[in-house]
């Protein structure tokens, strides 16, 4: 009875259930796409004490669940950087092709010069054996030293040019490589080479020039010691005056007479720029005296017994009325300028020694012949390295002792061993180059240009410059000398300074603040640098260029201001 009531218990709590759980037919036909009570009978099966509510979704539930989806595929299977890049990449695509197409045209062109360097070093070498065949068959004095000379130079021209050779290949690598995107790939171009190479290649380019010393053809220069040449200087400054004091010191050795070296009223104080006594110490007996030597030797007769003019044009002796009497108020007496030829200054004449011994060797004890500036006597002699004549030393005329430690001394404190020297005629410069054909003056920019390319084979940290250029020229040309986008230092003497001691010596022996021991710093400082850049019709660089010649300093760098180009713009004539 018990199981009965029981029983009939169970039933009356499931139909209260299911009762309770029951919902209204959906008046829609359209079934919804879960059905739990279907779920929920299967379950049934196997835990019958567990009923489950039945749960309807609408649309909404279906975005919520298949959107997130379906991006997710999306991601994953679809590349958006380079959807969305396509169309810019279109853009420059023209202008990359462009870019591509300049480069390999570059490319071709530094190929071709590859290709004619190669051409020229094979010739060369062709050259070089045929002259060793040559002379092998010929007679010479020390076929050893001859050979091994010879060798020793072919072989530096072939590493000069094997190096030229790796510089065009470094080239064409960069060219073609700064059309394409690489990030940093370029970088392997500077790494893939040898760190040696590239300091040897700056020494390389800019090596020393061999002067050949050895061959030089000088003549002796053996006064009389009581026969004389009075020097006589009048045309341009001072390195005009050195360079006629120059040939003058030529002249008395084919005449064999010792050279007065002029007054300082009559000339520049040349005994504060040069050292006398190295002169006759090079020579090793006495070739030059002063004007007070000289004076106190003839005192009883200070008198010029002959005056023969090398010029006849424009003017005898190239001396005006003001220097005659400047001779007459030191007590010079003198007899009448005779022109020994006819002999302009402007069209002179090429001449030999034998010219000069011919017209102007005497018996008179003095003799003086003019401004000798302009003279065009054996250029080819005059003009090698040491000079024509013989003597112990680099050079004759060169800067005193003390001007020579203070430009080692300002070179230690500024610039170091290696640097470019720039001598930068600007003042009077303009109308005197557009007055030639063509014009040497050029523009600022052009010279920065140019400058720039020679600092580049030096391979220097500085330039050392030597101007009477404006402050408002040189600051231009300061902004504008840059190598790879850095500024390459433009220094000049700076003003005096208690604090800096490497002027010390000028002013411990009364030199400082004189304009010619300035002039001669300068060109001595540049006279020492590893490369040069001049003037050119500058006699200031002329001078320059001698003493580096002299010293063995000249380098396969040295040129003039943007030498083999026109300037880009000439003004007018008046």
């Amino acid at each position: 009875m018990d199981r009965e009531s029981s029983s009939s218990d169970e039933e009356e709590d499931r139909k209260n259930l299911i009762g309770q759980n029951e919902r209204p037919k959906p008046k829609s036909p359209i079934r919804s796409t879960f059905h739990v009570d279907e779920f929920k009978d299967r379950m049934m099966g196997n835990a019958r004490r567990f009923t489950f509510p039945t749960f309807t979704f609408n649309k909404r539930y279906l975005v919520a669940i298949f959107l997130p989806l379906f991006i997710i595929i999306v991601y994953f299977t679809t590349d958006i950087k380079n959807l969305f890049r396509t169309r810019f990449s279109n853009l420059s695509f023209d202008s990359s092709i462009n870019r591509m197409r300049e480069s390999e045209l570059r490319a071709l062109y530094l190929l071709r010069e590859q290709q004619l360097g190669l051409f020229k070093l094979w010739n060369r070498t062709f050259v070089t054996e045929s002259n060793s065949n040559s002379n092998s068959n010929s007679t010479v004095v020390n076929p050893v030293n001859s050979t091994l000379n010879s060798s020793s130079a072919l072989f530096e021209d072939f590493k000069s040019a094997l190096l030229s050779q790796i510089s065009f290949n470094k080239q064409m690598q960069q060219v073609l490589l700064s059309s394409h995107q690489f990030g940093n790939w370029s970088d392997l171009v500077d790494n893939f080479m040898d760190p040696s190479l590239g300091s040897y290649a700056s020494l390389n380019r800019c090596r020393k020039v061999d002067q050949n010393l050895s061959q030089r053809k000088t003549i002796a220069w053996k006064p009389r010691s009581d026969k004389y040449l009075f020097t006589i200087c009048l045309s341009g400054q001072m390195s005009n005056h050195l360079i006629c004091l120059e040939k003058h010191m030529f002249f008395a050795a084919l005449l064999n007479r010792v050279l007065v070296i002029p007054s300082t009223k009559l000339d520049y104080q040349f005994d504060r720029v040069l050292d006398m006594d190295h002169i006759n110490k090079c020579l090793g007996r006495k070739v030059v005296v002063e004007f007070d030597e000289f004076a106190e030797a003839k005192k009883s007769h200070l008198h010029i017994d002959k005056f023969m003019c090398y010029f006849s044009l424009p003017q005898p002796c190239f001396i005006d009325d003001e220097h005659v009497k400047k001779l007459k108020s030191l007590g010079i007496s003198m007899n009448k300028l005779e022109a020994a030829w006819v002999e302009d200054v402007k069209k002179p004449t090429k001449r030999t020694m034998q010219d000069v011994m011919a017209k102007f060797s005497s018996n008179d004890d003095v003799i003086a012949i003019g401004d000798v500036f302009f003279a065009d006597v054996e250029q080819d002699l005059v003009m090698q390295p040491g000079g024509p004549l013989a003597h112990n030393c680099r050079t004759l005329i060169e800067p005193s002792r003390i001007i020579m430690l203070t430009a080692q001394r300002f070179i230690q404190t500024f610039l170091g061993e290696r640097y470019v020297a720039f001598h930068f005629r600007r003042h009077g410069f303009l109308k005197f180059c557009n007055a030639k054909k063509p014009s040497c003056f050029f523009p600022i920019p052009q010279a920065a240009d140019c400058i720039s390319r020679v600092v580049e084979r030096a391979n220097t940290p500085v330039i050392y410059l030597s101007t009477d250029a404006a402050e408002s020229e040189t600051s231009l040309l300061q902004s504008l000398v840059v190598l790879n986008g850095k500024a390459v230092p433009l220094v000049t003497r700076p003003a005096r300074n208690f604090a800096e001691k490497w002027d010390a010596l000028l002013y411990r022996h009364d030199l400082g603040d004189d304009p010619q021991v300035e002039a001669m710093l300068d060109k001595t400082i540049c006279a020492m640098s590893t490369a040069f850049i001049g003037s050119t019709g500058s006699t200031f660089t002329e001078d320059i260029l001698r003493l580096r010649k002299d010293w063995g300093s000249s380098s396969l760098c040295d040129e003039y201001l943007c030498q083999g180009e026109l300037p880009n713009f000439i003004a007018e004539n008046e």
